[in-house]
């Protein structure tokens, strides 16, 4: 049968998706071109927050549509929204042919073989989600995401996380290098390292395995590429990691930081308390060990108990700080967490300004960046047509560069930057 991916949330849900879609193009199905035309349409949901949910029940209820107007004959949702809402979702979807939580993805090829007979008992993974090799990849020629853990080991208050995806598993290295040398040889330029939690990385193995370690071997994977470690708790980047990223010769300078905020009260309350000193103190330190690194965070507004004098000590941070990427998001809700039942939360009114007030902030600390970056010569990685990213560009959540002349999707060309256009370049080779 032909399946139509819609692919919902963070790049580690999108690579829960390539691997399911490997192993049905394994089991002999092919892949449709456009989700809305295709026997089977399998949804992969994300339940992070409110948003996310409200996107997962619109993009479900459009699949069942289609199937209800005879545009295709069977509809599978899969991801986060469906391990956490198993039940929920089964009854608000009648139309559905069958529901998969991430416990139960390895079982897609039987599933949509055998439609009919879809139900699978509701659990918990016990490793990490394997990729066939090669690997399949649905983000171009140019880069791809390497996922090296599932779950979590944090108990963030806000964060839903740990009951989706379960504890800290750490992928075995075996697998992760077959699977970044296949990727290597068949072209890619950028490996994504990702996890809800990389800098823990080997942290359940008793051989003394961790992320430099790994890092070390893939480093030693011949070919001209990018490697890139994505998300980073403030007290976990070790000095190792740091000295990696001065002397490999894969290393991107980038480190994705999230802060979720900078008022010690706030972040008590956020059970993130013991990384207090590290967040105050890790733009500073990562700058003075790793000269012309890119930093990026995440914040948070409106968390419960996050008064005006708090949120006005995040400002002033972040304005000390001078992250060169930075992301908002208003504080949600979520049920089943320590957060969700806190008292002296702000309004949502009043978290969504202050969200605009910390991006407002955020622009000007870019525009200011930005103009140091034209005229001056660059390396860019092509990843497509027109397209291209420095080192300083993260896929999907920072700008881009826009050349005014082709070049090879997959290349990587040296640019001079031309001009700035919002959180985006343009720039000639």
């Amino acid at each position: 049968m032909t399946i139509g991916l819609v692919s919902l949330g963070c790049a580690k849900n999108a690579v829960d998706l390539q691997v399911m879609a490997g192993h049905l193009l394994k089991a002999g199905h092919s892949l449709a071109p456009d989700p809305d035309n295709a026997d089977v349409i399998l949804v992969n949901t994300c339940a992070f927050i409110e948003s996310a949910r409200e996107e997962a029940v619109a993009e479900i209820a459009r699949a069942c549509e289609l199937k209800r107007a005879g545009r295709c004959k069977a509809v599978v949702a899969a991801g986060c929204f469906v391990q956490r809402y198993r039940d929920k979702v089964k009854e608000a979807f009648p139309d559905l042919d069958a529901v998969l939580g991430i416990d139960a993805l390895d079982r897609i090829a039987d599933v949509v073989g055998n439609l009919k007979s879809a139900a699978v008992p509701p659990g918990m993974p016990k490793k990490v989600f394997d990729p066939p090799i090669p690997a399949l990849r649905l983000t171009g020629a140019a880069f791809a995401y390497l996922k090296v853990a599932e779950g979590c080991a944090h108990r963030c208050a806000y964060c839903a996380i740990p009951a989706i995806r379960g504890k800290y598993r750490s992928r075995p290295p075996k697998s992760i290098l077959a699977e970044a040398r296949a990727l290597v040889k068949t072209g890619v330029k950028e490996l994504n390292i990702i996890a809800q939690d990389p800098m823990l990385y080997g942290v359940d193995f008793r051989d003394g395995t961790n992320l430099v370690a790994l890092l070390k071997k893939i480093d030693r994977i011949k070919g001209d590429f990018w490697v890139r470690v994505l998300y980073s708790y403030p007290s976990e980047i070790t000095d190792d990691f740091l000295a990696w990223m001065n002397t490999s010769p894969h290393a991107v300078k980038y480190i994705d930081v999230p802060l979720q905020h900078t008022d010690p009260k706030v972040l008590a309350a956020m059970a993130r308390g013991s990384a207090v000193k590290a967040t105050l103190s890790a733009a500073e330190r990562i700058r003075a060990a790793v000269p012309g690194v890119t930093l990026r965070t995440t914040v948070m507004t409106g968390f419960p108990g996050e008064t005006p004098a708090a949120f006005k000590r995040m400002l002033a941070d972040i304005k000390r700080m001078s992250f060169d990427h930075l992301g908002a998001f208003a504080f949600s809700p979520e049920e089943g967490t320590v957060a969700a039942s806190l008292p002296h939360r702000p309004s949502r009114a009043v978290a969504e300004r202050r969200e605009r007030e910390v991006m407002s902030l955020q622009k000007r600390i870019w525009a200011a960046k930005a103009r140091k970056y034209v005229g001056k010569k660059f390396r860019a990685l092509v990843v497509a047509p027109g397209v291209a990213r420095l080192e300083s560009q993260v896929p999907d959540v920072d700008g881009v560069v826009h050349l005014r002349h082709p070049a090879a999707v997959g290349e990587f060309i040296d640019v001079t930057i031309s001009k700035v256009r919002g959180f985006d370049f343009e720039a000639v080779p």
